[in-house]
């Protein structure tokens, strides 16, 4: 393992004996009560484990007990996420186990100790912050990764949000079809057509503005990731759209102009609670007289997001650093105060979980490739796990995805 890249996995953290022994207790009280099974595998790690056999709870199998409960007696979740990646813990079901955490996540700590949870979790990096460099900065870290690296799990419009499929459960066969469905949808509830003026925030790979382009639309989209914008440039002008459409490596708020439409996919969790009044207001400069705003966002439930909305998570420190998942009620009160109302609100949280589990098998099938292009076990490790939490969160439905359509409180535009 490389220690400078990986240092927090690298090494055991040092804890009190107390610490440790206080989380084996609440650990192994909490998930004997679930059903879920715990194995002991040796001292050994990354030994092989055998698939779970079907309706079968999942098992949790502990290759090295003492170093897991040390993590999560010093960082709670954040250490149970490290643990994976360094191999100390796996299981025969992953997603089933964790969507069993995530089911339970209210009862996994007894309440009368729910008033401690600040010894166990961690504030928000400051440097996490979407300030305009924190934005940049946050978003290269993770879709400035490779361009390669996406396209190996990806389908083959390279959407990186969930799909809408017309039967479940999927096959991946239908999967490029259910994201072009999925963006088709969008550009629908925008009024996307000939001659609209379309801003997009957020460019991912550039399918959404291929397809706006295709309609007739003129369309800019800007983007913070240089990774991104490269390609999603080269495919639009592979399209034959370039006169259609600008890629730009520009921040949201620095945008101006009057646009017909203004779609975002899966940005606003990115933004950052502390900028999502900022984020709206944008929305609502940005919209002409008569416009029309379609967002696709995954949600929370509001009391959730209120308890983790500065607590530093594995999420934040290892895959998506500064975002913050909002609920249904931030949205609308955010899109309210800035003067945008909901019109159309639609949830799509079992297409999610299915999208999910195809990224995640077709990354799981790709680990030769992986390897090629430079990342290691441990890379790979943290990734299965966070496709494998992600879909857990949707299967469980402590996460939906909601398309949602916002238009202005004054439609004409005389207050703004």
């Amino acid at each position: 393992m490389d220690a400078t890249r990986w240092p927090d996995v690298a090494r055991t953290p040092r804890t009190s004996p107390v610490r440790t022994a206080v989380a084996r207790r609440i650990v192994e009280r909490a998930l004997g009560r679930l059903p879920l099974r715990i194995r002991l595998h040796g001292a050994g790690r990354d030994k092989a484990v055998p698939p779970g056999v079907p309706g079968a709870p999942p098992t949790l199998v502990l290759h090295d007990p003492d170093a897991f409960y040390r993590r999560i007696g010093a960082d709670g979740l954040i250490g149970f996420g490290e643990s994976y990646m360094a191999g100390e813990w796996d299981s025969d079901d992953l997603v089933g186990l964790l969507t069993v955490l995530a089911v339970h996540v209210d009862d996994l700590v007894p309440a009368p100790l729910h008033r401690m949870r600040g010894a166990w979790v961690r504030r928000r990096p400051v440097q996490d912050l979407n300030t305009r460099a924190g934005a940049r900065e946050n978003i290269h870290r993770h879709y400035d990764l490779s361009n390669e690296l996406f396209a190996l799990f990806l389908d083959p419009s390279l959407s990186y949000s969930s799909a809408v499929f017309d039967a479940l459960p999927a096959s991946p066969g239908t999967f490029l079809a259910a994201q072009h469905r999925k963006i088709d949808r969008l550009l629908d509830l925008a009024d996307v057509g000939a001659g609209t003026r379309l801003l997009e925030i957020g460019t991912g790979w550039g399918e959404l503005a291929l397809r706006a382009a295709a309609r007739g639309a003129q369309v800019r989209t800007v983007t913070l990731s240089e990774e991104q914008r490269a390609l999603a440039a080269r495919r639009i002008g592979d399209a034959g759209h370039a006169d259609r459409v600008r890629v730009e490596l520009c921040d949201y708020r620095d945008v101006e102009g009057r646009y017909d439409a203004v779609v975002s996919v899966e940005m606003v969790e990115a933004v950052g609670a502390e900028y999502w009044p900022e984020y709206f207001s944008t929305l609502r400069r940005l919209l002409a007289p008569g416009g029309r705003v379609a967002l696709q966002a995954i949600t929370m439930p509001h009391d959730r997001m209120l308890a983790t909305a500065r607590t530093h998570t594995w999420i934040s420190k290892y895959v998506f650093p500064g975002g913050l998942i909002p609920s249904p009620e931030a949205i609308a009160g955010e899109s309210a105060a800035a003067g945008l109302r909901v019109i159309d609100c639609v949830s799509y949280g079992d297409h999610y979980a299915e999208t999910l589990r195809l990224w995640r098998e077709r990354f799981l099938s790709e680990h030769e490739a992986v390897d090629a292009l430079g990342f290691d076990h441990v890379f790979r490790r943290m990734w299965e796990l966070y496709l494998a939490y992600s879909e857990a969160g949707f299967r469980s439905h402590y996460l939906d995805v909601r398309q949602i359509l916002l238009t202005a409180d004054d439609p004409h535009g005389e207050n703004r």
